[in-house]
């Protein structure tokens, strides 16, 4: 194609950008916190080339790293494409030569067997890395300072998986990284790859195991003792894909399944758990453990949340009529049976954001983003189509839940959490807010905001300069990593270029 198609996925909010870019010392409204200083790194779907086919989606776009730095009370940003096999093939070519979404048989021939991912899904810091993941592939690792790519990551080639997960989770207390590859052996294969990588970043544990089919298993939840794998029916097909179809297809009547193991142990000792038929959820909140009950905070609808997974599966329905919850489900480890409770914690919504401290421990609260009920239709974009113009705080042990609602002309992107020095203080929330300010142009801002008080609005916010009344671009996930831990980073990448 000479253009991007007239769809959902390359108009409005997801109106493809392209441009890499840099500003410093941006204009500051309000007064950022003296103790924020750090980056806010985002992942931001961007395709460089209009697609190949008209029925692309804003998942297959390029990956691209962005950067909001905080010293001082001073912000700059940049943005640039990840380095991926895929983005130097295409920009070779200038055009796309990768076909549908994670369809290798729809590629032009002179690709076939060159690396897919577009590294745009999540931005991961560990031991002083930091890497773009996309759960099709490996992780790219990127230089934190000047957001080049450095190479693909596999451990030093200790990792034999063939895919890693835009969702690992890491210990608070050991820094250990555990993360999962699904499809680990390749396209369509039921094979899981569940690993462990010390503080240092080397891998120490890898097993593999087979879920009951192959499906796209996005999130994973971890506790002090277990590893929670839940399984939801959107699964693949190698024969749809080898006819051109899609990857992913939705299926209503079958059931789901959590697989739960020690997460030190081996996976000979995972048990598996039956759950509803035709549910779904792509993003968890947490899971804790207290005795022999472990319980896991879920992001649960009662079908596919992206319309192109549904309707591959043959489900036909509108955006606005899915239902769900966050929902807590708690698995009674001590009996031998297949079943676990459920009772619905939230309203609906997704891209939770939880304090790192509470990783994997009981926690007082947490943040994710849902529809404001107060205001008209939400702008139309993003990954599922509708963009989230309400973000809330939610203590699930007593119920509360506080709301930051936003009007119909704004649209508000996953939060990522800075903590706080003081013990009586819950942090900040940062996060991009895009604005429509015209039919098809936009303006965007970085928000920061109080985390224990949300429905107060932003304490600071920070236009971004944009060339263009054009959006950011919905980014999918973000991280925060302190100016500390970026500089120790850099003195390593530094040191690590230098041998090489």
């Amino acid at each position: 194609m000479s253009r991007f198609p007239p769809t959902i996925h390359f108009t409005g909010l997801n109106t493809p950008v392209g441009i890499e870019w840099a500003a410093r010392n941006l204009e500051v409204v309000g007064t950022i916190p003296k103790e924020i200083e750090g980056a806010f790194f985002r992942a931001v779907p961007d395709p460089a080339h209009p697609p190949k086919y008209d029925d692309d989606i804003v998942l297959s776009g390029d990956g691209m790293i962005a950067k909001c730095e905080i010293v001082g009370g001073a912000v700059d940003y940049a943005i640039r494409y990840v380095g991926t096999e895929r983005y130097k093939l295409e920009k070779d070519a200038r055009r796309a030569l990768f076909g549908r979404y994670r369809n290798p048989y729809t590629d032009d021939p002179e690709v076939i067997g060159k690396g897919r991912t577009v590294a745009n899904t999540t931005p991961v810091w560990h031991a002083g890395r930091l890497f773009m993941t996309k759960e099709d592939g490996l992780a790219y690792e990127i230089d934190p300072k000047t957001l080049e790519t450095l190479g693909r990551w596999d451990f030093y080639g200790s990792l034999k998986s063939q895919t890693f997960t835009a969702h690992p989770r890491i210990d608070p207390d050991t820094g250990e990284m555990f993360f999962f590859g699904y499809e680990a052996g390749g396209l369509c294969s039921t094979k899981v790859a569940y690993g462990i990588a010390d503080k240092d970043g080397r891998l120490i544990s890898e097993q593999w195991f087979d879920q009951p089919y192959c499906s796209t298993i996005h999130d994973f939840a971890l506790t002090k003792e277990y590893a929670i794998f839940p399984i939801f029916p959107t699964t693949a097909d190698l024969d749809r894909l080898k006819a051109g179809g899609a990857h992913w297809a939705h299926q209503q009547d079958l059931d789901s399944w959590v697989g739960i193991m020690p997460r030190y142990g081996k996976v000979e000792d995972m048990r598996w758990f039956r759950g509803r038929a035709g549910i779904s959820a792509f993003h968890l909140v947490n899971a804790f453990d207290n005795g022999d009950l472990v319980h896991l905070d879920v992001c649960l609808s009662d079908t596919n949340a992206f319309a192109f997974m549904r309707e591959a599966g043959g489900v036909q329905r509108d955006q606005r009529n899915i239902g769900g919850g966050l929902t807590r489900w708690t698995f009674d480890m001590s009996k031998a049976d297949d079943t676990f409770e459920e009772r619905v914690v939230g309203p609906p919504g997704d891209m939770p954001c939880l304090r790192d401290v509470d990783q994997g421990r009981p926690y007082r609260a947490a943040w994710y983003l849902s529809m404001n009920p107060q205001g008209g239709p939400s702008l139309a974009g993003g990954p599922v189509g509708a963009a989230f113009n309400a973000l809330l705080r939610l203590e699930p042990g007593n119920g509360r839940i506080d709301m930051l609602g936003l009007d119909p002309s704004l649209a508000v992107n996953e939060p990522v959490h800075v903590p706080s020095h003081r013990d009586d203080h819950e942090g900040w929330l940062l996060t991009m807010v895009d604005r429509q300010i015209g039919e098809s142009a936009f303006h965007s801002e970085l928000w920061i905001i109080e985390a224990g008080d949300v429905a107060a609005g932003p304490i600071a916010r920070v236009p971004m300069p944009m060339p263009m009344p054009m959006p950011m671009r919905a980014q999918v996930h973000g991280a925060w990593v302190s100016a500390q831990d970026l500089k120790r980073a850099r003195a390593e990448v530094t040191t690590r270029l230098a041998r090489n």
